[in-house]
């Protein structure tokens, strides 16, 4: 089997199995569905990765001998730190500047 259609075979293993969970997520009462929100859009996001990264052949081999392999990425990104919260209030300050500013030069623009 070439690299390609390991990491093919990979990504449509993956992909069954974030159906599979969507499925039973969709079946769950509305307060287990928010409290499962994030995994899911987390999940939604390694398999959207899978279908664009070139993994090498060894490590898509090694994925492929899990049985649930998009569970176990999933936990290894849950363990990891990200600087999440430090993005979105990087993103607040410099979307508060940025109305900031605007309104500067439109009071600028009205003294003339």
């Amino acid at each position: 089997m070439t690299s390609e259609e390991l990491r093919t075979k990979l990504y449509e293993k993956m992909l069954a199995e974030q159906i599979q969970y969507r499925n039973w997520l969709l079946g769950q009462p509305g307060i287990t569905i928010l409290a499962n929100a994030t995994q899911y859009a987390v999940r939604e996001d390694i398999v959207m990765e899978m279908s664009a990264l070139e993994l090498p052949e060894a490590q898509a081999r090694a994925l492929l001998k899990s049985k649930t392999p998009l569970a176990d990425v999933y936990k290894e990104w849950n363990k990891t730190e990200t600087h999440h919260m430090e993005d979105l209030r990087d993103v607040i300050e410099a979307r508060a500047n940025a109305v900031i500013q605007a309104e500067k030069e439109k009071g600028q623009r009205e003294e003339r």
